[in-house]
């Protein structure tokens, strides 16, 4: 007895190489996506390590500043509580900002100072601002605060402090490039 042949099995061998062809294909185009998915995640680590690097430098800048206010009152740029004198929220980007007040940190260790890594931007600056002389809230006892108000008439004392803002970068954005550029502000009383 003899069985009968199928007569469509000569025209299914070209399928099967067709088929394994397109998933060849779309396996190599999921690799492909991969290989650009994991580019993508080592450029915003990168990026976000850069970044880390400018924050650190821009807040060294804003330790240095506040060492070196109450000795150094030269370095202030202008007294913002004076009448007519106007103090941008940025004064890196106020155009009549004067350039020798734009301070760079001293390499060093020493007070005030800060030797930025090898793979920083560069040394960080820093602007010191006078916000003038505030009510301090943390010092003062304000009427009948004191302990014994009662027994001795005591008034209370309203004290102040003066202020000042210090605004700091990581670096100089005409000298550094593709690179970040972090931008900190603190307040500092002293006093």
């Amino acid at each position: 007895m003899r069985r009968a042949r199928c007569g469509a099995k000569g025209r299914q061998d070209g399928v099967a190489l067709a088929v394994a062809l397109i998933l060849l294909i779309v396996i190599t185009l999921v690799g492909f996506a991969a290989v650009r998915g994991t580019i993508m995640q080592q450029k915003m680590a990168s990026n976000m390590y850069d970044r880390q690097i400018a924050f650190q430098s821009a807040e060294a800048a804003i330790r240095a500043a506040t060492a070196r206010i109450a000795s150094n009152p030269g370095d202030i740029a202008r007294n913002c509580q004076a009448g007519g004198v106007v103090c941008p929220a940025n004064p890196f980007n106020d155009p009549n900002l004067d350039t020798t007040k734009i301070i760079s940190v001293t390499s060093g260790t020493g007070t005030g100072q800060f030797t930025a890594s090898a793979v920083s931007t560069g040394q960080p600056q820093y602007v010191i601002e006078n916000m003038g002389n505030w009510y301090d809230p943390n010092t003062s006892t304000g009427y009948n605060q004191t302990a014994n108000a009662h027994n001795y008439g005591a008034q209370g004392t309203s004290t102040t402090a003066v202020y000042y803002r210090v605004t700091a970068r990581s670096g100089d954005p005409a000298t550094v490039g593709n690179r970040a550029v972090v931008t900190l502000q603190a307040m500092i009383k002293q006093g």
